[in-house]
């Protein structure tokens, strides 16, 4: 297939990933980390298979200016395409600076966003979505945006509510959304399961870039007018310190609650691509391999006895004994030992807190 010339993508790939951590550190997040155990990383995974949708010359990648180098090593990209944040602004800048960069090249730029650390294993389905997600918004004013169909009553994603009779002629599952819902708790979350027309939110976004900037200047002109003070200069030498102005005038937000909240005209492809955010060990472990008492061994040599359901992973070259433990989390980096329940997960964040207050950054 003959793929358009005016299709782009732009890799959100800024990211820390601490709720990874100790795997995953501000020196090494986990978008730049093999975590699967497949021989390629996170961002090698996403760069690849949007190669099968767009352009390569089209793929733009915005992250932190100290992961620059990371990136043009891994993934083998021209410089001029890794844009680098002076500061962490959240989705919104990150998502209004890639596009005014890119639109500077090519006004009629159809954009793909996407963050760099998703896990799409219907890898065949999700190309072909993305070809009719391009088609669609090409031809219409639209912020689209790919809902996930719920296999589980999970609380740690936002969800897309579809309106399921505006079905969109010649697309398949595409409709326009009626509402975004935030995490809810698990009894709301089991009602979004059983009601049909609730999607988990993939974040992964679909637009012209002339459609959205628009939306940008409606409904976050406090983020649009430092980026828009810029044409002229984005893709020359003075696009880094004009960068650095305009993102210490933005504050953080979310393109979820900033425009795709506020808009009304974003629709959602409704579809399975076996998707997972990979957000947590727990969403880790569910898409590891497990041996014949369900523990999950990434990459790591351990010998269990009496315990089941855990996730391990060790450093290479190290070896794990584990006797009598039923659902954790072990993880050996080398500096750090994590041992946590798999269920108490979420207060890995507060932990890291607590390592931070008494030894400072040493260990992030």
């Amino acid at each position: 297939m003959m793929i358009n010339k005016n299709r782009y993508v732009l890799i959100m790939a800024g990211g820390v990933g601490s709720r990874f951590w100790p795997l995953s550190r501000k020196s090494n997040p986990k978008q730049f980390l093999d975590i699967l155990g497949t021989g390629e990383t996170l961002i090698q995974m996403t760069y690849r298979r949007f190669c099968e949708v767009c352009p390569a010359d089209n793929i733009f990648v915005v992250t932190s200016e100290e992961y620059s180098d990371v990136v043009k090593e891994q993934l083998g990209i021209d410089p001029t395409r890794v844009l680098s944040e002076p500061l962490r602004r959240n989705t919104a800048p990150c998502i209004a600076y890639g596009v005014f960069r890119i639109i500077s090249a090519d006004p009629d730029a159809v954009i793909a966003v996407t963050p760099a650390d998703h896990l799409i294993e219907k890898e065949e389905v999700f190309t072909e979505v993305l070809n009719e997600a391009y088609q669609y918004a090409s031809e219409n004013e639209v912020l689209l945006t790919l809902g996930i169909k719920p296999d589980r009553p999970e609380t740690g994603y936002g969800y897309i509510q579809a309106s399921l009779k505006t079905k969109v002629a010649g697309f398949n599952g595409l409709h326009k959304v009626k509402a975004f819902t935030e995490k809810p708790v698990v009894e709301m979350a089991k009602v979004f399961l059983e009601s049909g027309d609730f999607f988990w939110n993939s974040g992964i976004f679909i637009w012209k870039g002339k459609s959205v900037l628009k939306a940008f200047e409606t409904h976050l002109p406090d983020v649009y007018v430092p980026f828009s003070q810029g044409i002229g200069l984005y893709g020359t030498s003075a696009e880094p310190r004009f960068i650095a102005d305009a993102y210490s005038q933005c504050r953080s937000i979310s393109v979820d609650y900033g425009l795709m909240e506020k808009a009304d005209n974003v629709y959602v492809i409704c579809t399975d691509l076996g998707w997972s955010d990979l957000g947590t060990w727990g969403s880790l472990y569910e898409h590891s391999e497990i041996d014949k008492n369900n523990n999950a061994k990434i990459e790591s040599e351990a010998f269990t006895y009496n315990s089941e359901g855990n996730i391990i992973s060790l450093q290479e070259g190290k070896i794990a004994v584990i006797q009598g433990m039923d659902d954790y989390i072990i993880v050996d980096s080398g500096d750090v030992l994590l041992i946590v329940r798999k269920e108490e997960e979420q207060n890995i964040k507060l932990y890291l807190e607590d390592v931070k207050k008494k030894t400072g950054d040493k260990y992030l």
